[in-house]
């Protein structure tokens, strides 16, 4: 009886921390800073449920690893700013000469490994990354969102090892991209897609152990032959979402 009373609060209080944290990603949804074509991708990367899965709180430590032109930044930033902790890694030049330069409710957001070095060698297809190190140890968290598929094998054990050094013991790994078919030969189709087996040995070779998945962003009708940028499958690719924790190795 006292085991089941335990879980229900548990339950109860995990429930009531991300409320808190909800309202503040659905405030950040709304945002003027936010432009149509990002309003637009909510339906189908569905951020309050992904967010929800990974576990995110708003008085966390966490990086997000290549944000691009600052889509999750843009609800990242405004959910931590008051109790937490945003930093950003690794192709952040965009971001940073942009969004967090222009708007002040940004200015808490700080880019770390600055010296890194993201780059493609000569006639390679896919990215190295160098420097890797974001001189952080007590991360609650570090994210990633379809951007595994970018690295070469060198670049993602960079990522994934930098990822584990910054995290806190417990903390968590969260990684979400295109999925490519399982043991499938490269090809002109499946450049930006990633089979999650071999996402899942690598990132379990860095130190980190799987602890969740979800297929909420499970397509049915996107048969993994064509390219995610082709008209039938752009919006409405099969994604893999893994939860990953940090314990010592």
């Amino acid at each position: 009886m006292k085991i089941l009373l335990l879980l229900l609060v548990s339950s109860i209080s995990f429930a009531a921390d991300f409320k808190a944290t909800e309202d503040k990603i659905n405030t950040a949804l709304k945002s003027d800073i936010r432009t149509e074509a990002e309003t637009d991708r909510d339906r189908n990367r569905r951020p309050v449920s992904t967010l929800e899965f990974m576990g995110l709180r708003d008085d966390m430590k966490v990086a997000e690893l290549i944000p691009g032109g600052g889509w999750y930044t843009k609800l990242l930033a405004p959910v931590l700013k008051e109790n937490g902790e945003l930093y950003l890694a690794y192709g952040a030049g965009r971001v940073e000469d942009g969004l967090l330069k222009d708007n002040k409710d940004f200015s808490h957001v700080k880019v770390v490994a600055k010296d890194s070095k993201l780059y493609r060698k000569e006639d390679a297809r896919f990215y190295s990354l160098e420097n890797a190190d974001m001189g952080l140890k007590d991360l609650d968290m570090v994210l990633t969102f379809r951007n595994y598929h970018n690295f070469a094998d060198d670049g993602r054990k960079a990522m994934n090892d930098a990822a584990y050094d910054s995290l806190k013991i417990g903390g968590i790994y969260g990684v979400v991209d295109h999925t490519r078919r399982h043991m499938e030969g490269e090809n002109n189709e499946n450049r930006r897609r990633f089979d999650p087996v071999k996402a899942i040995k690598e990132i379990q070779d860095a130190g980190f152990i799987l602890i969740d998945f979800s297929d909420m962003h499970y397509r049915a009708d996107d048969e993994l032959r064509y390219e995610v940028g082709r008209k039938s499958v752009t919006g409405n690719s099969d994604r893999w979402t893994m939860k990953f924790k940090k314990v010592k190795k």
